[in-house]
């Protein structure tokens, strides 16, 4: 379990510059975001959509698009921060220098076949690579981790992440057509940051199913029951097709122990990709609820985290890489149980 006594991650005290592979929407809402405010270098981008690349140097001021992935992989000493769909990392990762230090936007692989394939590709080409799960280091996930450390919330029995809202999926046009999404593309951040707080689930139950809002794509609904060592109980409950008013979209986690409560809002789920502000909210048995103060939000400030940790990890400042990808495999070995949960029924 991460402990901190900030709501952020320390900066590495010699940032490496980052180079870019993959120029899409994610990077623009909020990897750029997160490493201006840190002062991060970006030093170059490569894209095979040689236009998306020329257009994110132009707009953010980034020195050098690369025209091919061999000529990106040509710098030394950067980080590469890849985001790139989820079949096209293997590729990606077989061309990158040997010993480079590599974050990847989740996930891991389309499945656990291939996460185990780019785990073993990291260790014979020796990567320091990590998952980018920046759930994890969001200002109010950091604050929460930090008061269960603690024992604020006594032992804890329920958990509750529920996302009721409107995702604009056709924003991604991989998506579409894919067997496997919603799971793998969108809770698999929720199984991610409840698996590092509470540990490995005995069991889980899984329902993915597709919407007809949305035809054309696989699952994007899902309802993950798990069960973790110590007796918490914990729910997943998923819709991205809400288009009724403001008044009852959700996005939050709840925890529920038995002395006090917490609740965190994820406010990028309920205006993506603008967002509205997380917040955070403790509740003692038989009291009333209180909003903690907050160093910002999931979207853009999250980011800075894991790219942080990665660049101090690789400089010998964090003795622990946390999103590491090993540790990723064990969150997508537990997006393949929720699948096979729900072929079987």
């Amino acid at each position: 379990m991460i402990d901190t006594t900030r709501q952020s991650w320390p900066l590495p005290s010699r940032p490496r510059p980052i180079v870019f592979i993959g120029a899409g929407g994610i990077v623009r809402a909020a990897h750029l975001p997160a490493y201006a405010a840190c002062g991060f270098e970006i030093a170059g981008v490569f894209d095979l959509r040689a236009k998306a690349a020329r257009e994110l140097a132009r707009d953010h001021g980034i020195p050098r698009v690369h025209d091919s992935l061999a000529d990106a992989a040509k710098q030394r000493g950067v980080v590469f921060d890849v985001a790139v769909p989820a079949e096209a990392v293997l590729g990606v990762l077989r061309g990158l220098p040997e010993r480079a230090a590599v974050l990847i936007q989740k996930p891991m692989g389309r499945d656990l076949k291939e996460a185990r394939r780019i785990v073993a590709l990291c260790r014979a080409r020796r990567l320091t690579a990590a998952v980018n799960f920046q759930l994890r280091f969001a200002p109010n996930m950091l604050a929460l981790q930090r008061m269960l450390a603690r024992g604020r919330l006594g032992t804890v029995v329920d958990v509750e992440v529920r996302t009721r809202t409107h995702t604009p999926w056709s924003n991604w046009d991989f998506l579409r057509g894919i067997p496997r999404m919603e799971v793998l593309y969108h809770s698999i951040h929720y199984l991610d940051l409840l698996r590092s707080v509470f540990g490995e689930p005995r069991r889980v139950f899984a329902s993915a199913r597709p919407d007809p809002c949305y035809p054309g794509y696989a699952d994007t609904r899902a309802l993950i029951a798990l069960d973790f060592p110590g007796g918490v109980r914990a729910s997943v409950l998923t819709s991205h097709s809400h288009e009724f008013g403001e008044q009852q979209k959700s996005s939050h986690l709840l925890v529920e122990g038995t002395r006090a409560a917490a609740l965190a809002t994820m406010g990028v789920n309920l205006d993506y990709p603008r967002g509205k502000p997380d917040s955070l909210e403790v509740c003692a048995r038989k009291g009333s609820w209180k909003a903690l103060p907050l160093s910002g939000s999931w979207f853009p400030e999250a980011f800075a985290g894991t790219m942080s940790n990665l660049q101090r990890f690789a400089n010998g400042q964090d003795s622990t890489l946390h999103t590491r990808v090993d540790d990723a495999l064990k969150t997508m070995a537990l997006v393949e149980a929720c699948y096979r949960s729900s072929a079987r029924r």
